[in-house]
């Protein structure tokens, strides 16, 4: 039996001698190949395995620790840095200290995790440094300095954060938004509501939004924003959004509460979009087949309790959202079938909604050259422009 199927097993006698060889020889070799192997482990495993590398250090040991910090990983990073705080000194904080200076990002990411359980006002000249690491490209230090700058409630870099969610760059917008979430800013969730409404990057705020408020909180809170960004989330999946979420976001409860409430449009839209995708996902292998069991049976799960909503009493309830300041009136457009009612929208100020519309109606074979013309005159953006000469 190899080392790392020992660790990870559930036998004591052989899990427990392992953990304290890996600590005790400095034992590199096997601690690189355990993080080579974090997205093939069940998050259970690897918590088990840091609790047990965890047990293993003791006074004599700890300091074999700082070898392993070359490869990192977020599953035991939160371990290593309780070692180092329970048995550390000051000795061992310098080395720390030294380290995320001048250490590589990994070594950093590390150090940040440690100073977020142990800093002090002493070390106060690390905050400058702090705030740039909160930038880096590499983002477990990325995160790991947020943290760290969120315990201590550092106005600065938050400040800084949400100047940018005022940024004329989406991608600016997005950085200052995966910040301000890391951060912990419940404050700032209206905002970052607001400019997920009008991004193009919807799908990806949306899936960010459970790391600071969860759904569940959401929905009871502020029900017609939880439904918008369910609608976000569930469009993007596979694709966009990984189809580990309905497990992380505990879609197959929230859905229940959804169900269990009285229909709305905003409700149907939402249902009628999600009993689409998880009976697409739960009839084509190509989407499962790489998936661990447990959200393979989740998805199958959601796809037997929307299967039996009715699509026909679903959409008689998605035209109160076909119109412009709807929020939902872009996943509604999936389900419409009037052509009546695509060509009221053709006098949208909203010239991505119009480019749908479009589209739409090109589906349905009913697009004529008088919808181009009526609309190309008022359409300034010339992308969408050389996309309805295409049509």
């Amino acid at each position: 039996m190899n080392i790392i199927k020992k660790l990870t097993g559930k036998n004591p006698a052989d899990f427990e001698p392992v953990a304290k060889a890996i600590i005790d020889n400095t034992d590199k070799e096997t601690f690189t190949k355990l993080v080579e192997q974090d997205d093939f482990l069940f998050e259970f495993i690897k918590s088990n395995v840091a609790q047990r590398l965890k047990n293993a250090c003791n006074q004599n040991n700890y300091m074999n620790i700082l070898e392993f910090f070359n490869s990192y990983s977020s599953s035991y990073d939160l371990a290593f840095a309780e070692v180092l705080h329970r048995y550390g000194d000051d000795a061992l904080k310098a080395k720390l200290r030294e380290m995320l200076l001048a250490g590589n990002d990994s070594q950093k990411a590390y150090a940040a995790k440690y100073f977020s359980l142990n800093f002090q006002n002493s070390d106060s000249d690390l905050i400058p440094f702090i705030r740039e690491y909160s930038e880096s490209a590499y983002e477990p230090l990325a995160f790991n300095s947020i943290e760290l700058l969120s315990k201590l409630n550092d106005s600065v870099s938050k400040d800084k954060a949400i100047q940018k969610l005022s940024s004329d760059d989406e991608f600016e917008q997005y950085d200052g938004i995966k910040f301000l979430i890391q951060f912990g800013a419940k404050d700032c969730l209206n905002d970052i509501l607001n400019i997920m409404k009008e991004s193009a990057m919807a799908e990806n705020i949306a899936s960010e939004i459970p790391y600071l408020v969860p759904l569940e909180e959401l929905l009871s809170e502020n029900y017609e924003n939880c439904l918008l960004v369910l609608c976000n989330i569930v469009s993007a999946m596979p694709e966009i959004i990984s189809l580990g979420v309905v497990v992380d976001f505990d879609l197959l409860n929230l859905i229940h509460s959804i169900k269990s409430k009285p229909l709305d449009s905003m409700s149907a839209v939402f249902l009628r979009l999600a009993k689409d995708k998880f009976k697409e996902l739960a009839e084509n292998d190509e989407y499962l087949y790489d998936l661990d069991k447990n959200t393979k049976e989740v998805i199958y799960e959601i796809n037997n309790l929307l299967s039996s909503l009715s699509e026909e009493k679903l959409d008689s309830y998605l035209y109160d959202e076909i119109y412009e300041e709807s929020d939902f009136v872009f996943f509604a457009l999936n389900y419409v079938n009037e052509v009546a009612e695509l060509e009221a929208l053709l006098d949208s100020k909203n010239q991505t909604l119009v480019l749908q519309v479009l589209t739409k109606l090109k589906e349905k074979n009913k697009l004529t050259d008088e919808h181009k013309k009526n609309v190309y005159e008022h359409i300034t953006s010339d992308e969408i422009k050389s996309v309805i000469q295409a049509l």
